[in-house]
């Protein structure tokens, strides 16, 4: 199983143990929640599908690398109680509340949210001393004579035995009470995510090409050598930031991520080719449509007669320069749209405040309350940047409003609807660049390579780009749908002819 159906395996089974019936009552058994059991090789995304499926059932997410914990700490700290039984006083030992369990009570008073996920990390690593607890947390859901509290689900995760030497077997009476999933790298899937997370199209461009680089850990005489999918995204931070500060990218960098020399070497001399074909081909400018018609031309030949690499680079330097308009277009629209609906509040507010203060009042009111979220962890960064966006968008207007001195907040409100053109103008101007700058791209590639394997993995690129799906899905593109079609024609009787083979092949027999 790839992490992309890992992640829809722990968000269907949230909805299946957390389901509850008209009383309010949990429906499913609590003796049958098994817990989820993810084993697969380091750094491919265990924890961060973690986050995404808290984020996408709406609950709350507590996680721990259990490798980072003693007994005491796991368990509590042993104390002595008095206790009586049958008229006879005796001295026992308690346990404090288990940091673990504590913290995810100490989630729910923070966020709110009673249901969640308990994440372990490194389960089958644990020290000696601590493998009867995990033991006993796998099959009865407690952490010493604490229980974990109705509601949360528990997935635990690991390493098998060939990527780490301190990996402890689990019997078979713990196996039979978990759901073991063993989760394997895909580079497809990654780059799915990758291209959501905004990873550098270096990094997009060389995976495209070489996928069997992706990916690998190795134990030999010589020592370990890896590359990992969290070594890739590290990398793509890295490079953003140098580029940034114009820091030369060097192989050594480049080594201190992917560490495999081949690799790092292979992505390092990639990574200065890519740097270079895009300033020689300008790819900007050729969206732009900025180019001399003497210029445009040298670059469809170039194009044309360069190789493999240089070709798929190209379509690849081509898909990143779209990415980032079509990733800019969404960011700026799910800003419209939320000033949209704040604006509705505020129409739905002055109802009952009459006066121009009152904008302001409301104004404040939603700061107040981003504040809140904040402080209880209930908003990503880029939820607070697009909030924050509104309300310094609202203040803007607020401020308009008293320059043309308005009294009463109706009047107030039908101004800002008048302001709030400009942003439905700018919208409509950025639609039609952005469909310009595809047709460009389509007319560019067409020329400089026809009907080819580039042309495929150009609309390949296009078909898997959320973002770019998103904005073609409602403003259309003619050329975008003319190749989809083509695409889709062609692996039509590409399958048509496998099958005709395979016929062939039974009658030969």
């Amino acid at each position: 199983m790839n992490i992309k159906e890992a992640k829809t395996e722990i968000i269907n089974t949230i909805r299946a143990y957390n389901k509850k019936d008209d009383q309010g009552c949990y429906t499913f058994p609590l003796v049958r929640q098994r817990p989820i059991l993810l084993m697969g090789p380091p750094g491919i995304g265990k924890t961060a599908i973690m986050e995404q499926a808290a984020r996408e059932c709406g609950v709350g997410l507590v996680a721990y690398t259990i490798t980072h914990h003693t007994r005491q700490s796991a368990i509590g700290l042993p104390h002595i109680e008095t206790k009586v039984y049958q008229g006879k006083e005796v001295s026992v030992t308690e346990y404090t509340l288990s940091e673990i369990i504590a913290s995810v009570y100490q989630c729910m008073e923070e966020t709110g949210k009673k249901e969640g996920i308990l994440f372990i990390d490194e389960i089958n690593c644990v020290s000696e001393t601590l493998a009867p607890t995990m033991l006993q947390f796998l099959q009865n859901k407690t952490f010493g004579s604490h229980k974990v509290p109705r509601g949360w689900v528990i997935v635990a995760a690991g390493n098998p035995p060939q990527y780490n030497k301190s990996v402890r077997e689990f019997d078979i009476v713990t196996l039979d009470r978990v759901r073991k999933i063993d989760v394997e790298a895909d580079c497809d899937v990654w780059m799915e995510y990758a291209c959501r997370q905004e990873v550098h199209e270096a990094i997009l461009s060389y995976l495209r090409i070489k996928k069997d680089n992706f990916y690998c850990v190795e134990n030999t005489v010589d020592g370990k050598f890896f590359v990992t999918a969290r070594g890739w995204e590290d990398l793509s931070e890295i490079l953003k930031s140098y580029e940034e500060f114009q820091i030369p990218v060097t192989e050594s960098l480049v080594e201190e991520y992917l560490q495999k020399e081949e690799t790092a070497r292979d992505f390092a001399a990639y990574y200065q080719l890519y740097r270079k074909y895009g300033t020689d081909y300008g790819i900007t400018r050729i969206l732009e449509g900025s180019l001399s018609p003497e210029d445009y031309k040298e670059k469809i030949e170039m194009a044309g007669k360069g190789g493999f690499e240089e070709r798929f680079t190209v379509v690849n330097l081509v898909l990143g320069a779209l990415h980032t308009g079509f990733s800019l277009f969404a960011g700026k629209e799910e800003r419209r749209i939320c000033l949209h609906e704040a604006l509705g509040y505020l129409k739905n507010y002055i109802q009952d405040h009459e006066e121009i203060q009152d904008i302001h009042a409301f104004i404040q009111n939603r700061k107040n309350s981003l504040e809140v979220k904040i402080e209880a962890g209930l908003l990503r960064e880029k939820e607070i940047q697009k909030e924050n966006w509104v309300i310094r968008k609202l203040e803007e207007y607020d401020l308009n409003l008293k320059k043309d001195h308005i009294r009463k907040s109706a009047q107030g409100f039908e101004k800002i609807k008048e302001y709030f053109q400009t942003e439905l103008q700018e919208r409509e101007q950025e639609t039609q660049n952005l469909l310009d700058q595809t047709k460009k791209a389509f007319h560019f590639l067409e020329e400089a390579f026809g009907d080819s394997q580039e042309m495929v993995l150009f609309v390949s690129g296009l078909t898997q780009d959320d973002k770019a799906m998103d904005f073609l899905t409602v403003h259309e593109s003619p050329m975008y749908l003319k190749w989809s079609e083509k695409l889709l024609y062609r692996q039509e009787e590409e399958r048509l002819l496998e099958e005709c083979r395979k016929e062939e092949n039974l009658l030969g027999e």
